[in-house]
């Protein structure tokens, strides 16, 4: 879970960092502007340009280049990140009370992940862990668990593009 938060807050900070360069570069231009008119920047286009030359190493053009990729190949790693996540609470046996056992699905954008299961009782706790591919998984599910599955395959949808 925290790898999760580590690469969300990397792709924010990488996506802060692009914007930050961005201003910079209006601003340096609004500097050697001699005519009274500023033209901003343009932003960068995210959809894939063909092949341009490679701008001088060092320069603020391949700079943007090069975060560019990278923010690309981050977005496709965050993809397959475990990053949604469905909890349902439950009381397995009638006498426990407070609703102490519980079903955590964890998956990613294609439904890939795990399902956790802690079922509690006054005497003990067991857990279960069921792999999930696809919003299914091979082991026989309990309502719980397919409820939580349910839950993650109603709010899918690409969080990072």
């Amino acid at each position: 879970m925290s790898s999760t938060l580590a690469g969300a807050f990397g792709v924010a900070a990488l996506f802060v960092a692009v914007l930050a360069l961005v201003f910079a570069i209006q601003a340096l231009r609004a500097r050697t502007d001699t005519s009274d008119q500023v033209t901003p920047a343009p932003l960068p286009d995210p959809a894939p340009q063909p092949e341009q030359p490679e701008a001088k190493p060092g320069t603020v053009k391949s700079e943007l280049r090069r975060l560019s990729k990278e923010l690309d190949a981050t977005r496709g790693e965050l993809k397959e990140t475990l990053q949604h996540l469905a909890v349902v609470r439950y009381d397995a046996f009638g006498d426990t009370g407070g609703k102490l056992s519980w079903s955590m699905a964890i998956l990613d954008n294609n439904g890939d992940g795990v399902i956790l299961t802690s079922i509690n009782s006054r005497a003990d706790a067991r857990t279960y862990a069921k792999e999930v591919r696809s919003f299914t998984s091979e082991s026989k599910l309990s309502p719980e668990e397919q409820e939580a599955i349910d839950t993650l395959r109603k709010e899918s949808g690409p969080t990072v593009d």
